[in-house]
């Protein structure tokens, strides 16, 4: 009977302690840096764009070589990735924070947020589905606008 009772102090001191283990990004530590997550956001869209280039040119060659297309593929899979992550995990669960749906300001550059966040996703999706730099180049723009709005730049609504 001890060692049952025993068994469930632990079990229950281990629930009790586990949110306390979650990465940083879950816990509410306030330690932010929204500039690099701009820059790392950045970057992802320059190696993207790599990717597509380099697999472009390896599939035109005569003789090609699939290693290499294949690993510049997974190189723009793993990046695109990285900016949802970013984008789900950094911005939209800790950045942006809820509003009063009464607050029609508010509601406004709340929504005007995570519509821009959200049109980042599919674009970065169609990223990994295709070659096509025209993607790449929304991606800037889409970014360029999230910042500009999330900075309180880019929106003033009448």
């Amino acid at each position: 009977m001890r060692k049952i009772i025993s068994m469930t102090l632990l079990f229950l001191a281990c629930l009790i302690f586990i949110p306390a283990v979650f990465p940083h990004c879950q816990i509410p530590c306030g330690i932010y840096n929204d500039e690099l997550r701009f820059n790392m956001i950045t970057e992802h869209i320059l190696t993207i764009e790599k990717s597509m280039k380099q697999i472009e040119e390896l599939s035109k060659k005569p003789e090609k070589n699939f290693n290499q297309i294949v690993r510049w593929v997974l190189n723009k899979e793993q990046h695109a990735d990285e900016i949802a992550h970013i984008v789900t995990y950094y911005f939209l669960t800790q950045r942006i924070k809820l509003v009063d749906e009464k607050d029609v300001e508010a509601n406004k550059v709340y929504l005007a947020k995570i519509a821009l966040l959200h049109e980042l996703l599919v674009y970065t999706m169609k990223a990994k589905q295709t070659t096509n730099l025209d993607l790449v180049d929304k991606l800037r723009v889409l970014l360029k606008s999230f910042r500009k709005t999330y900075s309180g730049q880019g929106f003033h609504s009448h």
